[in-house]
């Protein structure tokens, strides 16, 4: 399975897709992906399917106040995907380019979270870490963090019981 968040390239690369896909591969992605990456089921904000076991549902992600210019937006609400997968009895979210928006903070039994944190296109470290103290997942791994300081991250989480998973994604 293949999930795809955003019509930009660092979250779409159909170069990619073609290198990684085998015969049975399920392509996930929002109507605007399916544009381009014309192979792919399109999942709206608030669908859910189940593929190989695994139940998936699209979950908003979206800017509210982030834009490259006044009255235009990094990601318009409903563009995008962000996923909530449920397997083997656990639940992992996976943020895609978004602020902290409603939908994100209002998220319920998260065993692991993916959240992103990248000034100016999604929100900085302390931004995150309200969201993610919001839905208490007991893990979070921050990623597409790039210029962002990760201790004021840690710093707003700390004393909350979570769990943070750094990597080395860059």
């Amino acid at each position: 399975v293949i999930l795809i968040t955003d019509i930009h390239s660092d979250h779409m690369d159909p170069k990619a897709i073609a290198a990684i896909r085998k015969s049975n591969t399920q392509i996930l992605a929002p109507a605007a992906v399916a544009k381009t990456v014309t192979e792919a089921k399109v999942l709206v904000n608030g669908e859910t399917t189940e593929l190989f076991g695994v139940h998936i549902g699209a979950i908003p992600m979206y800017n509210v106040q982030r834009g490259p210019r006044p009255g235009q937006l990094f990601h318009d609400k409903g563009r995008g995907n962000g996923y909530v997968l449920t397997v083997g009895g656990k639940r992992l979210y996976f943020s895609g380019d978004t602020e902290g928006v409603a939908e994100m903070r209002n998220l319920k039994n998260i065993d692991v979270a993916f959240v992103c944190m990248n000034l100016p296109y999604t929100m900085p470290p302390d931004e995150a870490a309200v969201a993610v103290k919001a839905f208490k997942p007991k893990v979070v791994y921050p990623y597409h963090y790039r210029g962002s300081d990760l201790k004021v991250f840690a710093a707003g989480l700390e004393g909350q019981g979570i769990e943070i998973r750094e990597r080395k994604w860059y």
